[in-house]
């Protein structure tokens, strides 16, 4: 299949806003929920095990996408201590009635084997940027709730809560169909009889629904196809929320499923909304394997397709710019809408932490940012991080992170630390999961006093590709550089001087989802999922208790072309 169009060829047109370039959102922004409100979009993410929980992006174009940080950032919201790899925080649902925000989300404690053990849970706010309610319960049967709000042209002004079933039964597939019970606003909580509306098409998997109405149909977007190779958006429609649906007769609305050499894999679980003008588009997630069918390093991505309603009423991909993608198949880039252009500065390439909070780009594993481990005021123009468990823990970490959002990328960072045990340590981690993940850190031996050493851990499996580096006394400078599925450490003393390696080239592919999928995809029961992509961390540990300090001075994240050289 031919790549797809460049936004400079001739032929291609963009609305007023310009383009959209796909993916919208680089690196791990997976099950999009999108909403608009007056002139404003939002997009909400999953962030599973990563604080805060549910990120946001605001845009006015649709284009150029601005981060709000996440919403659940305190413990009142949600606390995901001891939550398991790809447990936490799912598929969260953003919408708006009543002046208020509401964001439905589920909280998953167990996701292994044949049981979903999980809390879906409805916050709201004023505006995006709170105040959050005190969390209420939402059913929980199974995963990936979403609220419908009937309040459009024609509509009646209720609302509806949607989920799927979980079936962890023996014989039965384990998505079970899409339920639908009336949600009472005022009260914050469903009413009425619970309807089964859909079971699934022959994709199976049927998860991620999203309600919607449009010319007195109401349509029902659901994920299916399992969130790998196969993934799609599928639609049914009916004229009451109840049903019944049919489904389309097309087939899914948008899918990657059966072209291995597309840029955009795993295309799936949509949402869509509407401009003013009535211009209709879909978020949807994406991946972008390393080779065809290979690595997905930087998770799932979050892209942007236009929608067209032909006569018959069912939701189409619009016609790609040269023709060459079918009518299915995610485009990488699409005309935007016709809204004023509202471009946005180019995000900063460092972090100074010269500001009393984290910035948006982000995120804490399991656990809030709180003075006891962490500090932007302790020692101003530096992020400390207390020492605390090992990277292979799910409880308490010092790990401060940053989404891969580019297949190269140049990643450095200075410090300072005085690890005087070999159970001390602090440095510069390439991160997929407790089980999957490269560490490059400052640590003591006994022998050598302060060395650097290069940690491998590959499903739980810990090994050094290479002996302890001795570096003497003084901050210093670590670095990542990432081309492709070939990662390379180096360190040198704080400050212009030669990077000195660290150890052999690693392979990155291994911190993927597919590394850390394992299981029976016939029956859907895993031993462990992989649905985050890979981070680069600042982190610290110290294995004795005493809560060593690590203070890191600046922090550097550069997207690099192919052919720039790892020595820069």
């Amino acid at each position: 299949m031919t790549a797809a169009p460049s936004i400079r060829e001739p032929g291609f047109t963009g609305g007023s806003a310009g383009a959209i370039v796909n993916p919208v959102l680089p690196g791990f922004h997976p099950d999009p929920s999108i909403l608009r409100v007056g002139t404003d979009y939002y997009i909400a993410n999953s962030t599973f095990e990563w604080l805060p929980g549910v990120t946001l992006h605001h845009s006015r174009d649709l284009v150029h996408w601005q981060p709000l940080g996440g919403v659940l950032d305190e413990e009142r919201l949600v606390e995901l201590t001891g939550r398991p790899d790809s447990g936490g925080i799912w598929a969260p649902c953003l919408s708006y009635t009543d002046g208020q925000f509401h964001l439905v989300f589920s909280d998953v404690t167990n996701l292994a084997g044949a049981f979903k053990d999980v809390r879906n849970q409805v916050v709201t706010a004023p505006t995006p940027q709170g105040p959050w309610s005190d969390p209420v319960p939402f059913p929980s049967h199974g995963f990936d709730p979403s609220l419908f709000h009937d309040d459009g042209p024609g509509g009646d002004g209720s609302s509806w809560a949607l989920w799927m079933e979980w079936d962890h039964r023996p014989g039965r597939h384990p998505f079970g169909g899409i339920l639908l019970q009336e949600w009472d606003r005022a009260a914050r909580r469903v009413t009425g009889p619970v309807h089964r509306i859909f079971n699934g098409t022959g994709l199976a998997h049927t998860e991620g629904p999203h309600l919607y109405r449009h010319d007195d149909w109401y349509y029902l977007l659901t994920a299916e196809g399992g969130t790998g190779w196969n993934h799609a958006v599928t639609v049914a429609r009916a004229r009451r929320p109840e049903g019944p649906y049919e489904t389309d007769p097309a087939g899914p609305l948008l899918t990657s499923a059966g072209h291995a050499d597309h840029p955009l894999q795993k295309a799936g679980h949509g949402s869509l909304v509407s401009t003013p003008a009535g211009e209709w588009f879909l978020a949807h997630l994406v991946a972008r394997p390393l080779s065809p069918r290979g690595a997905c390093v930087m998770g799932r991505e979050t892209a942007i397709q236009r929608i067209e309603w032909p006569p018959d009423g069912w939701p189409r991909l619009a016609a790609a710019a040269t023709g060459e993608d079918t009518p299915a198949t995610p485009r990488s880039a699409v005309a935007g809408p016709a809204l004023p252009p509202a471009p946005l500065p180019a995000p900063p390439v460092r972090d100074d932490f010269d500001g009393p909070v984290l910035g948006p780009v982000w995120s804490t594993l399991r656990r809030h940012p709180d003075p006891r481990w962490l500090s932007l005021t302790e020692r101003p123009g530096y992020l400390r991080l207390r020492g605390a468990q090992s990277l292979g823990s799910t409880h308490h970490q010092s790990l401060v992170g940053r989404r891969q959002q580019s297949p190269h990328f140049t990643f450095t960072t200075t410090m300072s630390a005085e690890p005087g045990s070999p159970l001390q340590m602090a440095g510069l981690t390439h991160y997929y999961n407790s089980t999957l993940w490269h560490y490059l850190h400052l640590t003591w031996d006994e022998e050598l006093g302060r060395v650097v050493r290069l940690g491998v851990c590959g499903h739980g499996v810990y090994s050094e590709p290479s002996a302890p580096v001795p570096v003497g006394d003084g901050p210093l400078d670590l670095r990542l550089a990432v081309r492709g599925d070939r990662a390379l450490f180096s360190v040198r003393p704080a400050g212009p001087g030669v990077w000195r390696p660290v150890g052999p080239e690693l392979d990155t592919t291994p911190l993927s989802d597919e590394s850390a999928t394992q299981g029976d995809p016939d029956t859907g029961h895993f031993r462990s999922w992989g649905f985050t992509g890979a981070f680069i961390g600042l982190c610290a540990q110290d294995l004795t208790g005493a809560g060593a300090p690590a203070d890191f001075g600046w922090a550097e994240y550069r997207a690099d072309t192919l052919s720039e050289a790892t020595d820069q």
